[in-house]
């Protein structure tokens, strides 16, 4: 199972990697008060992979995942997303990168005063090229793609954690995005809930051949891995870690 999506988008691997990461480093603070918080981080994810990236908290996994994302901006060394260099990028390269990816956080970053169907409809309005289209039919099928047909119309308060987390990956995927970016998506979420939440993930990148990076503490959901790289004091240890030693 692990290896379909590997298998599956074979022709993609000959193309430049929609992740490609050389001699990154990071820091926070300025002056006396400026820590290193990553360290020559090499790392080249490709086209369908789905990739986790574990590791201890305070490791480093949340901000590398965010300056892939461009919700910050790199310092020093070369990042590119999407054959893009977005290391020292302006506001508005960071901007229309981040239309091009899918987000998915722990805490679910719903709009609480917005239905389902229009928390997914928020998502597709940033893409001129969805506007002639019902973006309404399109938000209602991707929540009915991810089994909630019948909750289209609720607010957030009205549901589960579980259900509040597909909303998010409806949102997430509905615009097809290339890479889809997700940092503990199932914590909040008990065993049978976080087992569904990564399953639809995992099915609905395959059908749409996008990449996904996951960062999860979760040992129960590492084998929907391709590839799993491990995160330790601001550096990657290894890139490929041995699956059955890290689940057990």
């Amino acid at each position: 199972m692990m290896r379909e999506s590997l298998l599956s988008n074979s022709t993609s691997f000959d193309l430049e990697p929609v992740i490609s990461i050389s001699n990154l480093h990071h820091y926070f603070g300025e002056g006396a008060l400026r820590k290193q918080v990553l360290f020559d981080i090499n790392l080249a994810i490709n086209a369908g992979e789905i990739v986790i990236m574990t590791g201890p908290s305070g490791s480093g996994k949340t901000t590398l995942l965010t300056l892939m994302g461009g919700l910050r901006s790199a310092q020093e060394g070369s990042l590119k997303i999407l054959g893009q260099e977005i290391c020292g990028a302006r506001k508005q390269q960071l901007t229309q990168l981040r239309r091009q990816i899918g987000y998915i956080f722990q805490a679910h970053n719903l709009m609480t005063f917005l239905t389902a169907r229009e928390n997914v409809r928020m998502s597709l309005e940033l893409h001129d090229q969805f506007l002639n289209q019902d973006i309404n039919v399109k938000a209602i099928a991707m929540l009915e793609h991810v089994g909630l047909g019948d909750r289209v119309d609720y607010y957030p308060e009205k549901l589960s954690g579980g259900q509040k987390q597909r909303v998010a990956i409806a949102r997430a995927l509905v615009s097809h995005p290339k890479i889809v970016l997700a940092d503990e998506p199932t914590a909040a979420l008990d065993k049978k809930s976080g087992r569904d939440v990564v399953e639809l993930m995992q099915k609905l990148a395959k059908e749409q051949g996008c990449t996904i990076l996951l960062v999860t503490h979760d040992n129960r959901i590492l084998d929907i891995a391709d590839r799993i790289i491990y995160m330790e004091d601001g550096q990657l240890k290894t890139n490929d870690i041995d699956m059955a030693t890290t689940m057990h």
